[in-house]
């Protein structure tokens, strides 16, 4: 019993070595948190071996975009009508701002608060 604990202990942290880092903010990951939660307890919270298991492999899922092969999106899900090219824009603005200079972010903030166009 104590030896599939530590199995499904050590799938559960390399799941979390494998995952993405985030560039939005870079100072909290989410890995960083689990892994810590997961090291620090001989026993994670009271979770049977099998409860293990099953976040594991809900790590994996997400790790290896399984929902998002298994349910593709397409059509005009993504082209709303009231504003067709909103996540393209989000996702443009969720890669451009990492990179951005605090004048930048500035400028962007003047912008929403005059709504210059």
């Amino acid at each position: 019993m104590a030896k599939s604990a530590v199995s499904a202990r050590n799938h559960i942290l390399r799941a979390l070595s494998k995952w993405p880092q985030d560039a939005i903010r870079p100072q909290v990951q989410f890995q960083d948190v689990l892994r810590k939660r997961f090291e620090s307890k001989p026993t994670s919270g009271g979770l049977s071996d099998q409860e293990e298991l099953k976040q594991a492999n809900a790590l994996y899922s997400l790790i290896g975009n399984r929902y998002k092969k298994k349910y593709p999106i397409t059509g005009t899900l993504l082209q709303p009508k009231s504003n067709p090219t909103y996540f393209t824009d989000l996702v443009r603005e969720l890669q451009e701002a990492p990179n951005r200079s605090w004048l930048d972010r500035f400028m962007l903030r003047i912008k929403g608060v005059v709504r210059m166009k």
